[in-house]
């Protein structure tokens, strides 16, 4: 199924979404229109050039897609580490996976899984306008499974550790099945 334009990095047709605020500080990302796949090599360079913060980014996007159920998501038996996913697969042409930045575009009967990566950037969306229930589990974590969003805290090892990318994955196990 071919979802609407979406702009950032990844698979344009992706079923896992992670929405953040921010673009990498690169040219080539400040007039994305799209959603770009990335090649082998860009996620090195974007955090050469845009910091650690990008690093962590991605190195928790990679690690969460690995602590998943396998039974219900294919991406941790793709590689056999969350760094072999990350440098393989993760936001390559057709991973099944993008980093968005831009609004949640929300379907009842997909089955499109949308993360936004912190509490503050969420309010952000609802204030422009994203149509959903959001149930606050509590200060981090929101969930709304009608529109299979989940909200969790930014991408980053001091806000979403390996306990809350834990969490995490159970939330989303309950969204998938």
């Amino acid at each position: 199924m071919r979802h609407q334009n979406v702009i950032g990095l990844g698979d344009q047709n992706a079923s896992f979404r992670v929405y953040v605020e921010n673009r990498p500080k690169m040219p080539q990302y400040q007039q994305l229109f799209d959603c770009e796949a990335v090649q082998a090599g860009d996620i090195d360079l974007i955090y050469q050039h845009c910091g650690n913060g990008w690093r962590k980014l991605f190195n928790v996007y990679a690690k969460l897609l690995c602590a998943l159920d396998p039974k219900l998501f294919n991406f941790p038996t793709q590689a056999a580490s969350w760094q072999q996913y990350r440098d393989q697969f993760l936001l390559q042409q057709a991973s099944d996976t993008a980093l968005l930045f831009d609004m949640p575009l929300l379907k009842l009967a997909d089955n499109t899984l949308h993360l936004i990566a912190g509490r503050t950037h969420a309010k952000q969306l609802i204030q422009q306008g994203l149509a959903c229930q959001l149930h606050w589990l509590n200060e981090e974590f929101a969930i709304d499974p009608s529109s299979k969003v989940l909200v969790t805290p930014y991408f980053d090892y001091r806000q979403l550790s390996n306990e809350k990318i834990e969490f995490s994955a159970t939330l989303l196990r309950s969204l998938r099945s």
